[in-house]
């Protein structure tokens, strides 16, 4: 009889032991898993509603860094070679027309190091549209007779780099591909991580004038 009543008593605490445990594991399962904030629709869009046909709705303001030029710190780029995004302010630089660039006066190649600023690349600096015409049934490229196909080694494609780093027209309105950089707060932050495929690919273009023009007669 005693010896039952030890081995029941024994069942009985390793009973107990375990419903310990698996509350234990249970609580501990509990702390772990965090419940994120659900994201609703109206959320997700910049007008803060889902209702489309809803006019009267103003959007929170966008506010820009208001860091002056020279001055700012820099953004990593995007991905290998993507062009830079502006960290600075850029009140009375906006919109860039013929008349009124002052985004060369500290980005020149000759004035960017003094200025803390990324110089222009000679990408800008040139031409990649050789002069084309239609001729009768014929396609005249640099007034050569062009066939159907075309690539960097054949005779009739000519690249030409301004020796006095005039920019190029196609690349003279800066903020076609370079924009300012808004300081709202992101429903969602990007959680893109990038790969760049040189060691300093996050500050620096791989861009190189031989390595992309070593086939192509530039003095032409």
């Amino acid at each position: 009889m005693k010896i039952l009543t030890k081995i029941t008593i024994g069942l009985a605490a390793s009973a107990l032991l375990l419903v310990g445990c698996n509350a234990a594991n249970t609580e501990a399962k509990a702390e772990k898993s965090v419940v994120k904030p659900t994201i609703t629709e109206a959320n997700l869009g910049y007008r803060g509603t889902n209702d489309l046909l809803k006019e009267d709705v103003i959007p929170p303001k966008v506010e820009y860094h208001s860091a002056a030029p020279g001055t700012s710190k820099k953004f990593p780029r995007a991905f290998q070679d993507a062009p830079p995004m502006i960290p600075h302010d850029t009140t009375g630089m906006l919109p860039i027309t013929k008349d009124n660039n002052q985004c060369v006066s500290c980005h020149m190649p000759d004035m960017a190091s003094s200025m803390g600023a990324t110089p222009i690349p000679i990408s800008h600096f040139t031409n990649f549209r050789p002069k084309t015409a239609v001729k009768g049934d014929k396609i005249l490229k640099n007034g050569k007779n062009l066939k159907n196909t075309s690539n960097e080694d054949m005779a009739d494609i000519s690249i030409k780099v301004d020796k006095d780093q005039k920019l190029y027209a196609g690349r003279f309105n800066c903020s076609q591909c370079h924009a300012p950089q808004a300081t709202n707060n992101l429903v969602d932050e990007s959680h893109f991580t990038p790969v760049y495929t040189s060691p300093d690919g996050a500050s620096k273009s791989s861009w190189d004038q031989s390595k992309w023009m070593q086939h192509i007669d530039t003095a032409k």
